[in-house]
């Protein structure tokens, strides 16, 4: 068996994972990137569903917590290791979209 972000499959088999609904997807794990499972989601299991950088138990708040605050990127990567600097910009382009998807016209 091989892990992945989290989740369990075997190479070259089905994989279910379990985002805001249950996918189906024929995968070689050479091919799976932060794109094609997400960079945060939410478990109830992990910190009461605190949305988390997947496969770990930081929490995307903590990012933007740190930006917030002045402090950098390359801050929080040292002092969270288990969050890739490729997750945390995936997230921050997701958080980018999201707002402007929703902006409102002036």
């Amino acid at each position: 068996m091989v892990r992945v972000g989290g989740w369990t499959g075997q190479r070259d088999r089905q994989l279910v994972l379990s985002l805001d609904q249950i996918l189906v997807l024929d995968f070689d794990l050479e091919e799976v990137t932060v794109e094609s499972i997400g960079s945060v989601h939410s478990d109830p299991d992990i910190l009461g569903g605190v949305p988390v950088f997947v496969g770990t138990r930081v929490p995307f708040q903590t990012l933007m917590d740190y930006l917030e605050e002045g402090q950098s990127l390359a801050d929080f990567l040292a002092d969270f290791p288990t969050v890739r600097h490729d997750q945390a910009i995936a997230a921050l382009e997701e958080a980018k979209e999201a707002v402007l998807a929703h902006a409102r016209p002036a």
